[in-house]
């Protein structure tokens, strides 16, 4: 298990910081989890030990990631209930056909999945697009989408609206970071932060003419636009399926689709 803000301190404390980092009062999250605002307060102060019952009912509508609800069970005294399955096992067989049939279904566009980190999991044959021309290293496994898609040396060459994109996924995983409190996807934001500004400076702001922030990339002679929905496992009681993205790109306009149904022979 990644170390993150629930691995020291007593349990009242880190149920303190979750409600805190959802910026919601005692009242409000007593109310909404239906106990008692005295009670809580004794939770995070340490007067009164939670149950089982009240770390999964807290952490289920302060939306702690399953990683962490694990992690606030055993500072709680009480034993990890979900499990972390390597995508390679037999138990996952079910899961891993369903991601490759979703990325095969999306053929000729591309489409990856991924990891909390953003690290590459699978991805279909047009996401192929995305790796062209890129130094081996960036490569090499396990392959990080983000540091891919902005490492100077990476596809950042190749995107046309570097500026706009840059500001959009910086957002996207400034967010990500408040929402799980790792460390470790803290880091990799100040390593994307510490890229190279585009030379054509800061993102502008929004014209209001687009109604989604698009990828712009240049292959060849061919300028191609994209914009990507993201999918992830309804109701997931495992941490491996539960941190599973699959992230799809649709093409923004006509010219990029007649080049990808022409690239993969369709």
């Amino acid at each position: 298990m990644t170390t993150s803000l629930s691995d020291v301190r007593p349990v009242g404390e880190q149920l303190r910081a979750w409600r805190q980092r959802r910026r919601l009062s005692q009242l409000e999250l007593a109310s909404d989890a239906g106990v008692s605002t005295r009670h809580l307060s004794f939770v995070e102060t340490g007067r009164s030990s939670p149950s089982r019952e009240m770390v999964l009912r807290l952490s289920e509508h302060l939306d702690v990631p399953l990683r962490d609800r694990n992690l606030l069970l055993v500072a709680a005294g009480f034993a990890p209930v979900y499990s972390e399955t390597s995508i390679e096992e037999p138990r996952m067989d079910s899961v891993r056909e369903a991601l490759r049939q979703v990325l095969r279904g999306h053929e000729p566009f591309p489409a990856v999945v991924v990891d909390r980190f953003w690290n590459l999991i699978e991805a279909n044959a047009a996401a192929a697009l995305f790796m062209e021309g890129a130094p081996p290293e960036l490569l090499e496994p396990p392959l990080n989408v983000l540091r891919l898609s902005m490492h100077p040396e990476g596809m950042a060459r190749n995107i046309l609206n570097l500026a706009e994109w840059r500001a959009h996924m910086i957002d996207r995983v400034r967010r990500h970071v408040a929402l799980t409190a790792d460390p470790a996807l803290a880091q990799l934001y100040r390593e994307l932060r510490e890229y190279p500004e585009p030379v054509e400076g800061p993102a502008p702001p929004p014209s209001g003419g687009e109604v989604v922030v698009p990828l712009r990339i240049r292959s060849g002679d061919a300028e191609l636009s994209f914009f990507s929905t993201i999918a992830t496992f309804g109701t997931p009681v495992d941490i491996t399926v539960a941190e599973l993205a699959i992230e799809a790109f649709y093409p923004a306009d006509a010219a990029t689709t007649r080049f990808l149904k022409e690239r993969g022979g369709w």
